[in-house]
């Protein structure tokens, strides 16, 4: 019967510390990742803006060639939607829209998670003239994981994983316009 209430103490102390924990840790996010693109602003923005050119060069649209791609609305304005929906579950199902567009300088999107978990988070990608025909190119992601799934971000590092995915995205997209 000791040993019982010993073992029942360790438990409890084994699902007491992680959930402790949680509560200090922090619950937002954000990564950021540039790149320097040899073609004229206007050019880079112009091919940004369009969502569907995303599958062109970002890690995630090409994961999955059998993945169910739906669209909804004018592609480069407010409120087009891009859905997928893949059997592949580091890609799931989910659905990115358009937020806002400042012309010629930053498109924002809210993405909406569906499966294998729900989320929503929110990136943008902006452009900086960096010369006559030089444009750095700046994607972010941030977003919040409410308690207790927050005490994934000490576990995973967000940064490198999201951040690795940005930079493969980045350095395909260079070479797609500087190639056009």
């Amino acid at each position: 019967m000791k040993a019982l209430k010993y073992i029942l103490i360790a438990v409890v102390v084994l699902i007491a510390i992680p959930a402790i924990t949680a509560l200090f840790v922090q619950k937002d996010f954000s990564v950021e990742r540039s790149i320097i693109i040899e073609r004229p602003k206007e050019q880079v923005f112009d091919y940004l803006k369009h969502l569907r050119n995303q599958d062109n060069f970002s890690k995630w649209g090409q994961m999955d060639p059998n993945m169910k791609k739906t669209f909804s609305g004018t592609d480069a304005t407010v409120g087009f939607i891009s859905a997928w929906e893949s059997q592949n579950p580091d890609v799931g199902k989910g659905e990115q829209e358009i937020t806002a567009i400042i012309d010629g300088e930053k498109v924002d999107f809210e993405l909406r998670f569906l499966e294998p978990w729900q989320a929503t988070n929110f990136a943008s990608l902006s452009t900086e003239s960096v010369g006559d025909e030089r444009t750095e190119v700046t994607w972010s992601f941030r977003g919040r994981m409410e308690y207790p799934m927050n005490l994934m971000l000490v576990a995973t590092d967000f940064d490198k994983a999201i951040g690795d995915d940005f930079n493969q995205g980045l350095e395909n997209l260079k070479k797609i316009l500087e190639e056009q």
